[in-house]
């Protein structure tokens, strides 16, 4: 059986904060019209994080447009919203953040089969020497590509 992907949002700036060490999956517990806003590709994911409460999983910051045509039955855009895993994996979870001080960050929201799910990644924070080491890596990729094309070029 082939998955579906459909991906609505990406939190780009988790990466920039954050090593991601792991990923997980989770199913997101929408209320009425969130799921046709998602739809639509209405949702953002910058400065979001999940937490863990009396053994449920939370997702915090995140936040999904009002749907046009939805009146009463839109909800409030940032509210906390329940993520579905496995208790087991939950409490796993739980206990690696609190011993090594790690966050759990949402990465991205897409559909899968027709269902809402969001990959949560497992994140150590960046210190700012860490956020400028990777940028001069990026940099240097970068320029020796470029004059890697252009000796390719140059030899043709």
């Amino acid at each position: 059986m082939k998955e579906e992907l459909n991906k609505v949002a990406t939190n780009k700036k988790a990466y920039h904060d954050y090593f991601v060490l792991e990923t997980y999956e989770a199913g997101i517990e929408l209320k009425g019209t969130e799921v046709k806003s998602l739809r639509q590709g209405k949702a953002n994911l910058k400065d979001s994080w999940c937490s863990v409460v009396e053994g449920e999983m939370f997702a915090n910051g995140i936040h999904i447009s009002p749907y046009d045509h939805g009146n009463r039955f839109n909800t409030d855009p940032r509210r906390v919203r329940k993520l579905l895993m496995h208790k087991r994996e939950i409490r796993r979870l739980y206990g690696t953040v609190k011993q090594q001080g790690l966050s759990l960050i949402p990465l991205s929201i897409y559909f899968k089969n027709g269902r809402a799910k969001m990959e949560l990644g497992l994140c150590k924070g960046k210190k700012n020497y860490d956020k400028r080491a990777v940028e001069a890596q990026k940099s240097a990729k970068r320029t020796m590509e470029k004059e890697m094309k252009q000796k390719f070029v140059s030899s043709h």
